[in-house]
């Protein structure tokens, strides 16, 4: 804050105002979560905007903090789940899922703003339309109902990559998988799994069957080969044995996972997983998590290996004197791995270049630009 100006904090957290002002005391503002016009409001009062009657109008595309060329689509709020380590649901609510009619009019007009990529976002996005019965809405001269597989198949006709994330893995998402296989959208699931012991996921309220999970997984790649699957664990959830951890290796093992990313269990107060069982002791959650890193780290490399020698499709995020910054679309933003690019011309941030891969580490991949 001494560097650089005044802080607001927005979000979930913002819901909880004195956790924040007991520690930061001299934060600008704090607002809860989807309160837009209370952060614009405290920004001028911090900064008093200046009357320009060509800047003040904004566009009809709205205006977005992402870079031009990706935009992050929120389909629903809240959450239906009652995962025993998670206070989302307190904070935010129940789900609320958004009209379909009204998730592709924003989508359309961020396409037409130059976005190349549209990130579909929610707390549970497998699980838009539940609470409004999938009710149909108008989009340009059909009816679209609000479900997962009729929005992204819709999503694919706006000719932007489309991405999808947190996806609970209900039995539905199988029906997605052959729209990623005719690359109507990404061959991309960022699925969090979360552990794969029984006794842990029961506690945890989350799916516990994950022999099953990985007969789906085993399928999902038969129908689309380039699938990507990214997902979240947690490390030392209270109760969390040796055995449990090792089951969890053993898991990973089998679902050869492309992305993964690990949290070490930490209480959250009011979460009621704290209760249900003996907490593991934090040098051992630090070692199991150093542990899983170094596991997942050479599934990984062993994945993107593969990718050697083939040519990939690369939205390029960042430019460079002799080498750009680029996503496959095997890659998240700011989450995933990157792929850098060499070229005989200047590369311009958010264009697409065919790049052969040349050679691939724990993280990410190197190549030549081949096409444009």
């Amino acid at each position: 804050m001494a560097e650089n100006g005044k802080v607001i904090v927005t979000g979930c957290m913002g819901a909880e105002p004195e956790k924040i002002t007991d520690k930061y005391p001299k934060v600008l503002a704090i607002t809860g979560p989807q309160q837009y016009e209370s952060v614009l409001d405290a920004v001028h009062r911090a900064a008093p905007p200046k009357h320009d009657p060509f800047l003040d109008l904004v566009p009809p595309e709205g205006i977005k903090l992402t870079p031009r060329h990706y935009a992050y689509l929120k389909i629903s709020e809240g959450c239906n789940n009652r995962c025993t380590f998670c206070i989302i649901p307190k904070l935010r609510g129940d789900l609320v899922s958004r009209p379909a009619g009204d998730v592709l009019r924003e989508a359309e007009r961020l396409v037409t703003a130059g976005v190349k990529e549209l990130l579909v976002i929610s707390q549970d996005t497998s699980a838009y339309g539940v609470d409004i019965k999938y009710a149909a809405s108008r989009w340009k001269d059909r009816e679209v109902r609000a479900k997962f597989l009729d929005l992204s198949r819709e999503l694919g006709t706006l000719g932007a990559w489309v991405r999808l994330h947190y996806v609970y893995p209900y039995p539905h998402v199988d029906d997605v998988i052959p729209l990623m296989a005719d690359g109507v959208v990404l061959p991309y699931l960022d699925i969090p799994f979360q552990h794969a012991s029984p006794d842990v996921l029961k506690r945890m309220k989350r799916p516990a069957a994950q022999e099953k999970t990985l007969g789906r997984i085993a399928r999902w790649r038969e129908i689309c080969p380039d699938l990507t699957l990214r997902s979240t664990f947690i490390v030392g959830f209270p109760g969390e044995t040796e055995k449990d951890f090792e089951m969890l290796l053993d898991w990973l093992d089998e679902a050869s996972l492309d992305r993964v990313g690990c949290f070490r269990y930490e209480p959250v107060r009011g979460a009621t997983s704290n209760d249900l069982a003996a907490p593991v002791p934090k040098e051992v959650t630090e070692e199991r998590w150093h542990r899983f890193m170094a596991h997942q780290q050479a599934i990984s490399k062993k994945r993107l290996k593969r990718k050697v020698g083939s040519r990939q499709q690369i939205i390029i995020d960042e430019v460079g004197s002799t080498v750009a910054k680029g996503r496959s679309k095997g890659d998240a933003p700011e989450i995933d791995g990157a792929v850098y690019v060499k070229s005989k011309r200047p590369l311009r941030v958010g264009e697409f270049a065919t790049v052969k891969i040349e050679r691939a580490d724990e993280y990410d991949l190197h190549g030549t630009a081949v096409g444009y």
